[in-house]
């Protein structure tokens, strides 16, 4: 139950996170539209958030964590802290330096941040500087991660769970006063946001900081030295990062490519922002909670017990996630529809954004899967296997785009990642297979097929109720209305799926009472 309990806290302050992120992208999608500007802008806010997907969520910590853990157990809590210090300066070093350089070479960076962009100077030179200026956000969230570990690694979850709300936040603040000053789809607003980004960045890492004070662990500068742990460090966290963010990754080259079609940028940006709510709410509760747990049973020698940690991950991850991606890929237009579909974003762009979100849907359980998977070789120091298999898959990504971006245009790029993410899932599943990590017990090769099965009849419940509910969600209707009729909607879908889940014996709710009994 601990393990449920932290991912109950993580997936609670992300879902927290990602209501808020919905309000700023409901208003960045009234404000800014899918024009120039808010092209512009996405790509500013890609190249910084790519970073913090990197970092923030898991990949650093799937090298930090282990060794940190390691020092603290075996050492004690004064080494560990060396050790992060050591970490720290070396970190803060190499990424002013690479600030810096991103700084004055930006012009060539774009290139290959939105080649497409070159056939537009004013988009080109505007999504420059809104660039440069969320660069110094690389180095906040960088910082962020590392505090993040080391409060992992003492088990708490919360305050580095609840630092992205900061984000939303701010931007929530910031669009609202824009809104109010009519400065929408201009570039100053672009500019304005643009200064958020790394506010909002600053305010994260001071909370984290607060956090790590707190349990003893306030680290001070000092310079930069390669010790041995560091070198371990950046041997063990280079690989790390690389596999751990390959969906981002597949996502910037998405957005490079898509970058030659006008709008698909901010098409793509919208829809990516729809379907990662599950994958943030599961997958990245998965990512944190898992590694530490998982860490901590293989250096107990307790290999049975985590294998059943990552069975129990792997049920609790699809009990969530089949269902969203289901109702993603059935039902995507009525809830762009009310969340985005005013100001500067049209009818057109609903459809355009649908049709990219149902390609995404398809392919949120192989993202989540990787979020299970990855942990079985971080706890065992085994960060070259997932980059091999994040380099396989980036290069499926790229050819996939490529052949179906003439014929599709920015749904072909959707495909792609989708195909991307399976192609690397799989082949993670069958390696730990392979070596004796990894194999579904009795409980998960019972509850899996019957997951499937109720989120296909709650899927065909939402195509069955959307004539009825069709007038309500109509575009002439007020945005209360169709905002209740789309809550309801979510709400009768959420009622037959756990209703059928129980009733064909994917979790008993009686052993559950049981369970929660004993908690309280």
């Amino acid at each position: 139950m601990k393990l449920f309990k932290s991912f109950a806290t993580v997936g609670g302050f992300t879902l927290a996170s990602r209501v808020l992120g919905f309000v700023r992208d409901i208003m960045i999608a009234m404000v800014l539209g899918t024009g120039p500007v808010a092209e512009a802008f996405v790509v500013a806010f890609r190249f910084p958030n790519l970073f913090r997907r990197l970092f923030a969520e898991g990949a650093f910590n799937s090298a930090f964590i282990p060794l940190f853990a390691k020092r603290l157990e075996g050492e004690g809590k004064a080494e560990a802290k060396k050790f992060a210090q050591e970490a720290m300066a070396v970190l803060i070093f190499a990424l002013l330096v690479v600030t810096a350089i991103a700084e004055i070479f930006m012009p060539w960076l774009m290139y290959g941040l939105a080649a497409g962009f070159a056939a537009d100077k004013e988009k080109f030179d505007l999504a420059v500087l809104l660039t440069r200026i969320t660069m110094p956000y690389l180095l906040f969230v960088s910082l962020l991660a590392l505090f993040s570990g080391i409060l992992n690694a003492f088990h708490k979850f919360a305050a580095a769970a609840a630092a992205p709300v900061i984000l939303n936040v701010v931007f929530i603040a910031v669009l609202a006063g824009m809104s109010y000053m009519s400065l929408g789809n201009t570039r100053e607003a672009g500019v304005v946001l643009a200064w958020a980004v790394s506010v909002a960045g600053l305010l994260q890492l001071l909370a984290v900081m607060v956090a790590a004070k707190r349990i003893g662990m306030a680290l001070k500068l000092a310079m930069p030295r390669l010790t041995p742990g560091v070198r371990r460090l950046f041997r063990l966290g280079i690989p790390g990062v690389i596999s751990g963010g390959i969906v981002q990754i597949n996502i910037v080259i998405g957005t490079l490519i898509a970058s030659m079609q006008d709008q698909a940028v901010a098409w793509l940006y919208y829809a990516d922002r729809l379907y990662q709510l599950p994958l943030g709410v599961v997958g990245i509760a998965i990512g944190v909670v898992l590694l530490p747990d998982i860490s901590r049973l293989l250096r107990a020698g307790k290999e049975s017990e985590a294998h059943d940690s990552q069975n129990r991950s792997l049920e609790f991850s699809l009990l969530l996630t089949l269902p969203a991606a289901i109702a993603l890929a059935v039902v995507p237009l009525p809830l762009i529809q009310v969340l985005f579909e005013r100001g500067h974003f049209s009818a057109n762009d609903t459809q355009m954004v649908g049709m990219a979100l149902m390609a995404f849907a398809f392919g949120l359980p192989a993202f989540v899967l990787t979020k299970v998977f990855q942990p079985g070789f971080f706890a065992r120091e085994d960060t070259k296997t997932p980059m091999i298999y994040a380099g396989i898959s980036m290069l499926v990504n790229v050819v996939v785009s490529f052949a179906l971006f003439g014929a599709l245009g920015h749904i072909g790029i959707a495909i792609a990642t989708t195909i991307a993410g399976w192609v690397n899932a799989v082949l993670l599943w069958m390696t730990l297979k392979k070596r004796g990590h990894y194999a579904l017990d009795a409980p998960a090769r019972r509850a899996i097929p019957r997951i499937l099965v109720a989120s296909l009849i709650m899927g065909a419940s939402l195509v069955l109720m959307l004539p009825f509910l069709a007038p309500y969600l109509a575009r002439s209707q007020p945005f209360l209305i169709q905002a209740g009729a789309l809550a309801g909607m979510v709400f009768a879908g959420m009622i037959i799926y756990f209703t059928t889940a129980a009733l064909i014996g994917v979790f008993s709710i009686g052993a559950l009472k049981s369970k929660l009994s004993r908690r309280g």
